[in-house]
C-alpha cells in the first residue's frame, strides 16, 4: 500500500496525468474544428423565391446554388399559376440554408379535376353550400327570389348561366345561389 501512496505523489505520475490532459485537450481542439469545418459552420446560402417558376427554371436556379429540390405534392391547383409552376416551397425564400440542402417543392397541377354538381335543388342554403364545398366547389353570389321555402336552393348558375345538378365542373369553380326568400309569390 506504501508503494502505491508512493506513486500517487511521485513525478512519473503527475507527468502521465499531464500528459494525458494535453491529449485529451489537443483532441477535443481537433474534434471541435473538425466538427466546424464538417458541418460548414456560418456557410449559408439564401434559399431564392421559386414561385411561379417552372421546373426547368428551379433546377438551374438551384443547381448553380448548391441546392437539391424534391416535388412532394402536386394535388391542389392554384389558377394563378401557370401549369407544373412552383406554388409553395419549404423552406421558405430569404431563409438560410446549407449548400446540398434539399427544398421541397409543391407544383401546380395541368389542370382541374372536373367534378359533378352534387344535387342540392330544394335542400337549405347551409346543407347545399356544405354539400357544394365538400366536393371542392366554391360559393359565390347568393341571390333572392319570391318562394315560399325561406333559404330552400331553386336554382344553380355558373357565368350567369343556369346549371344543372350531375354536369360536371372543374373543381373550385363558383356556383352562384338562388334561393327562397320566404315570400309567397303574388300572382
Amino acid at each position: 500500500m506504501l508503494h502505491f501512496f508512493r506513486f500517487l505523489f511521485s513525478r512519473s505520475f503527475f507527468w502521465q496525468i499531464f500528459l494525458l490532459l494535453i491529449s485529451l485537450a489537443t483532441l477535443l481542439v481537433f474534434v471541435f474544428y473538425g466538427l466546424h469545418w464538417h458541418t460548414r459552420q456560418g456557410n449559408f446560402i439564401e434559399v431564392p423565391d421559386l414561385h411561379a417558376k417552372s421546373i426547368a427554371e428551379v433546377e438551374l436556379l438551384l443547381n448553380d446554388q448548391k441546392l437539391n429540390f424534391e416535388v412532394i405534392d402536386s394535388a391542389r391547383f392554384n389558377p394563378a399559376y401557370n401549369p407544373f409552376a412552383i406554388i409553395e416551397q419549404s423552406p421558405l425564400a430569404g431563409e438560410l440554408v446549407k449548400k446540398h440542402r434539399k427544398i421541397y417543392l409543391t407544383l401546380n397541377p395541368a389542370n382541374y379535376n372536373e367534378v359533378r354538381i352534387p344535387e342540392v335543388i330544394q335542400i337549405t342554403r347551409r346543407s347545399a353550400e356544405s354539400t357544394l364545398r365538400a366536393v371542392g366547389l366554391e360559393i359565390g353570389e347568393i341571390s333572392y327570389t319570391d318562394n315560399i321555402g325561406k333559404d330552400m336552393v331553386l336554382q344553380l348558375r355558373f357565368e350567369n348561366a343556369p346549371i344543372a345538378p350531375g354536369e360536371k365542373l372543374p373543381k373550385t369553380s363558383r356556383l352562384d345561389l338562388v334561393l327562397g326568400n320566404g315570400v309567397t309569390p303574388e300572382e
